[in-house]
């Protein structure tokens, strides 16, 4: 079959490469190659799918639905495989055993079309934020993940330029990068993050009710990982009158339930917004900036 890139894809690794690069090119000889060596049976392309990868739906030479996912070296999908190897399936998409090759992964199914994202806002916290606590466990003794310090030192420095460019961007930045510096002072603990975690990237499953998918595995303290969670469906904040105080209600109750500390969470998720924020200014995605930056101001 054609394994045709979903549009959604496209667009996404047009802003990450805006140079361009050949996986794109080389995707479906790559996802037919993979599909091969590991004998699978293809179903269909999930659509609209990732923003970072392609999603393939399969059968196993055994008849057992699964997932082919391949994504470009940029998105590192071996630190994925790692990360999901580590976690074994707890709380976390199970890695099924199958040689499928360098940048391709092999998963089990769940269900791609119901996400926490689609229950009520109360309960999709609750759940989204118990499924991560699982997440949260040592790394292994010898690591070769990106540690919270390093990912987020690459983002400071990208984040410098663009203030420097844009001067309305500058009193976020400077207070953005502020709360890096004070929080990476002493970090209250080293575990290994799911890293963009987010309502969407919990999926419904038969093994369990719910698990996370699409990690970019991060080592370092919990607060981080749970930042990106604070500001989830932001659209519907910002459009709130009360959205400002809605915020700082989440904070606190996710800080409590999962026994964070509120002002490091407060910091995490000032950094996470600015930096998002800049970056969708950067690749041409003004509306989301606005809502981003705007987020942060609350913070």
């Amino acid at each position: 079959m054609a394994f045709e890139p979903p549009q959604r894809l496209v667009r996404a690794l047009a802003e990450t490469a805006p140079d361009g690069d050949d996986w794109l090119e080389r995707l479906p000889g790559l996802a037919q190659q993979a599909a091969a060596r590991a004998g699978l049976t293809v179903e269909r392309v999930q659509v609209p799918g990732g923003r970072s990868s392609l999603v393939v739906l399969v059968r196993t030479a055994q008849g057992t639905p699964a997932v082919l996912k391949l994504a470009p070296p940029r998105a590192r999908p071996e630190s994925e495989r790692a990360a999901l190897a580590h976690w074994g399936g707890r709380g976390a998409v199970q890695l099924l055993p199958g040689d499928t090759g360098e940048g391709a992964l092999l998963l089990e199914r769940l269900h791609p079309d119901v996400s926490v994202r689609s229950l009520p806002e109360a309960r999709a916290l609750l759940e989204a934020a118990g499924t991560l606590r699982r997440l949260w466990v040592a790394p292994p003794r010898e690591h070769s993940f990106e540690t919270v310090e390093e990912r987020t030192g690459r983002q400071a420095r990208a984040m410098r330029a663009d203030a420097q460019a844009d001067p309305e961007l500058a009193p976020l930045v400077d207070a953005a990068l502020a709360a890096r510096q004070d929080l990476l002072a002493a970090p209250p603990e080293h575990l290994l993050l799911h890293g963009t975690f987010r309502q969407s990237k919990v999926l419904a499953g038969d093994r369990m009710p719910w698990l996370a998918v699409g990690p970019d595995p991060v080592v370092g303290e919990m607060a981080f990982d749970l930042a990106r969670l604070v500001r989830d469906r932001v659209e519907d904040l910002i459009a709130s009158p009360s959205g400002a105080a809605i915020t700082r209600r989440r904070v606190k109750r996710l800080a409590e339930s999962l026994e964070v500390d509120r002002e490091r969470l407060r910091g995490w998720t000032l950094f996470r917004a600015v930096e998002s924020g800049v970056r969708a200014r950067r690749v041409g995605r003004p509306k989301d900036s606005e809502l981003l930056l705007e987020f942060a101001t609350w913070l």
